[in-house]
């Protein structure tokens, strides 16, 4: 079939589709899980990230009703996209995992003789790292750096994600590990296009390079999986590169109104791109990312990130990295207090 007619989208008009498939134009009535779903996962190596990226996003959203998700195993915490911890829905993990079924490294393929014992030892309830790397160490003679990789590669192959409590917002500080249900296997081709669908439709239009820094997956990959996806929408961004998006992705007008809005650390928004100007300044990225990956807490005005947020004393001070306008300033203190409010509600 032949491509649609490509057009120039701004870096204003790529800013706003993103915000509007990322929620932050507008919060929307939406459940946790269908945040997290809608998002393809949230990102929760700091356990109070999800609440704040949910709350920002949805309305009327309250603590309890991520944790219940997260007890009953609606929602659940695994390493997921760029080999870092997120919350995801089960048929999600399913997904991902099947999409990057292909791209294991070598190590990982190794240690899948593990699998069948560490899934039994796990039969019997949740385990700790410790007791895994001892288990490793005696059943299977890997010590050190080999028995900690070992335990890093059977998380991932064995289908192990982390005991509920520890994502709570007041977890458990040790990390327990549970076996979930052998997900249901899927052609990695197909398991591929599903996955790079969502995230056109999360975060898109994109281009290939931003799909790699997203997914981790490789060029030869990706590519094969958007030829399953074709017909695409195709567009270039004003340094000409191409951008692919899904039929019905919304492009919002560029003039749109965006409120102040305030993401936790690691907010997906910042980290889905290869060229992340679209939400966050090229002045401020190091600011916002340190060099050993950490990401600050931010908030947006007019859509892009305009400084940064802490909490003291039960209060939410912001930092801005430049003056603020009288009206910016303003809408950006009355979402703050709202923040402060929704963080004293989870005390």
């Amino acid at each position: 079939m032949g491509r649609v007619a490509e057009r120039v989208l701004t870096l204003r008009e790529l800013n706003r589709a993103t915000l509007a498939r990322q929620l932050l134009l507008g919060r929307k009535r939406l459940s946790a899980r269908a945040v997290i779903e809608r998002l393809v996962g949230m990102q929760a190596q700091w356990p109070p990230a999800p609440y704040v990226g949910i709350w920002t996003r949805a309305t009327s959203f309250q603590r309890e009703a991520l944790e219940r998700e997260l007890r009953s195993g609606a929602v659940v915490k695994a390493t997921a996209m760029r080999g870092t911890l997120h919350l995801v829905t089960p048929r999600d993990y399913g997904l991902i995992r099947s999409a990057r079924s292909e791209t294991n490294f070598e190590w990982e393929t190794s240690v899948a003789k593990l699998e069948p014992s560490l899934r039994a030892l796990a039969a019997a309830g949740p385990v700790s790292s410790a007791e895994v790397l001892a288990f490793v160490e005696r059943e299977h003679g890997l010590t050190g750096v080999e028995g900690r990789r070992a335990w890093s590669a059977v998380r991932m192959r064995a289908h192990f994600v982390h005991h509920y409590e520890t994502a709570l917002w007041h977890g458990r500080p040790e990390a327990r590990f549970v076996a979930l249900d052998e997900p249901e296997v899927r052609d990695p081709t197909e398991a591929r296009a599903e996955l790079l669908r969502r995230y056109l439709a999360a975060f898109g239009p994109a281009s290939q390079r931003d799909m790699v820094a997203w997914s981790r997956m490789h060029v030869p990959e990706i590519q094969r999986a958007l030829d399953r996806l074709e017909p695409l929408r195709r567009f270039r961004d004003e340094q000409g590169r191409e951008l692919f998006d899904v039929a019905r992705g919304p492009l919002p007008d560029p003039e749109t109104t965006v409120p102040a809005r305030f993401l936790p650390k690691w907010d997906n928004v910042l980290l889905a791109f290869a060229d992340r100007t679209r939400v966050l300044p090229e002045t401020y990225r190091r600011k916002v990312i340190g060099s050993n990956g950490d990401v600050a807490q931010t908030f947006l005005v007019d859509g892009s990130v305009a400084g940064m947020w802490r909490v003291e004393g039960g209060r939410v001070l912001v930092e801005p990295f430049a003056p603020l306008a009288r009206s910016a300033r303003r809408d950006v203190e009355e979402e703050a207090e709202r923040l402060e409010a929704f963080l004293t509600e989870c005390a």
